[in-house]
């Protein structure tokens, strides 16, 4: 968002998350955003939690790896949306800055997000690469001066059930929901 606010391009944050599970983490992640959106005057579009639609899609998913076809369909839902809604209300171009972690498959990604451009007219997927000339280093510090919310695993709750189970058997405290926050001040190592 910074390196378009700073380009001039003119863009909305949409927030269609019906994967974030539990509700708790939901709102946190929403909040952020919305501060944030504030923050820079970025136009907030918040959109339906729709959980019950996401876990209808996710049946027999359940044990699905993460980068699987779970996560594929949960890309499709969210990209399907947004496309529809780019097409209903007048804007072009689609986006997503899912890309920007290293733990997403960044192929996948755009797949999906061409694939639900691809149904309407006059609707692009731009599948800019976030990461490249440190994106991800500028993302983190980016993070830490606005202290945002630490998240801890992709969002869903399988998500969730599969990296406590992870952190458990490598003796490893569960997640603790809403509590970790980057920091601004330099950790001793630093």
């Amino acid at each position: 968002m910074e390196t378009l606010i700073q380009s001039g391009i003119d863009f909305s944050i949409f927030f269609y998350n019906p994967n974030i599970h539990p509700i708790k983490e939901y709102e946190i992640r929403k909040e952020e955003n919305i501060r944030f959106a504030k923050k820079h005057n970025i136009p907030f579009i918040d959109c339906d939690y729709d959980i019950d639609n996401w876990f209808e899609r996710a049946k027999g998913m359940e044990n699905e790896p993460e980068k699987g076809i779970r996560c594929t369909m949960c890309f499709d839902m969210r990209f399907e949306r947004t496309a529809l809604y780019a097409k209903e209300n007048g804007f072009s171009l689609i986006s997503s800055s899912l890309g920007i972690s290293r733990w997403k498959n960044m192929q996948q990604i755009n797949d999906c997000g061409h694939q639900s451009a691809s149904h309407y007219d006059g609707i692009t997927y731009w599948d800019y690469n976030w990461r490249k000339h440190g994106g991800a280093v500028r993302m983190l510090e980016i993070s830490k001066k606005e202290e945002f919310y630490q998240q801890e695993y992709c969002g869903c709750v399988y998500s969730l059930r599969d990296t406590n189970r992870w952190r458990m058997k490598n003796d490893r405290e569960r997640i603790k929901l809403g509590v970790k926050f980057y920091s601004n001040v330099m950790d001793e190592k630093s």
